[in-house]
């Protein structure tokens, strides 16, 4: 178990890893790492705030033993490998359906691979269709047929 100080918990904090951090995706996982400004992506010298970590693990990936298998395989992997992120770095972690049947090695692998990425500043995966950084709408804004009057509204 982390404890209460290294646990993302504010849908606020959520946010902004998510939002404003680099992210980089693997079979398993997607990792959403946000580095303060100011704080290099090696310097991991005392804050006030220690680093923190965040877990999503949605209902596509089990049911409710699954997912809470899951979240601890990866709640251990994450606890760690948080000294080694600079002080006040939010990390959210989600889990894609693949890792409920993936070992614990496959995690750690796909886990270190993602975090490294991200800390290297990429976006991988950022290109997906209809996603938030692709340029495509989910508010249909720009669509290119009018919807007639009372329809979908």
């Amino acid at each position: 178990m982390l404890p209460a100080g290294r646990r993302v918990r504010t849908a606020d904090a959520f946010g902004r890893a998510v939002r404003g951090g680099a992210r980089a995706g693997r079979p398993t996982l997607v990792v959403h790492v946000l580095i303060p400004s100011g704080a290099a992506a090696d310097d991991a010298t005392p804050s006030p705030r220690p680093a923190a970590a965040g877990f999503v693990v949605s209902r596509a990936v089990g049911g409710a033993v699954v997912r809470n298998r899951v979240r601890r395989r990866l709640r251990h992997l994450v606890a760690d490998r948080l000294e080694g992120l600079p002080a006040g770095t939010e990390l959210v972690v989600r889990a894609l359906p693949p890792s409920a049947g993936a070992t614990s090695a496959d995690l750690a692998l796909d886990l270190d691979d993602a975090l490294r990425r991200a800390r290297r500043g990429g976006r991988s995966g950022a290109g997906r269709p209809g996603g938030p950084r692709s340029g495509g709408s989910r508010s249909g804004a720009g669509r290119s047929a009018p919807r007639p009057a009372g329809v979908g509204a």
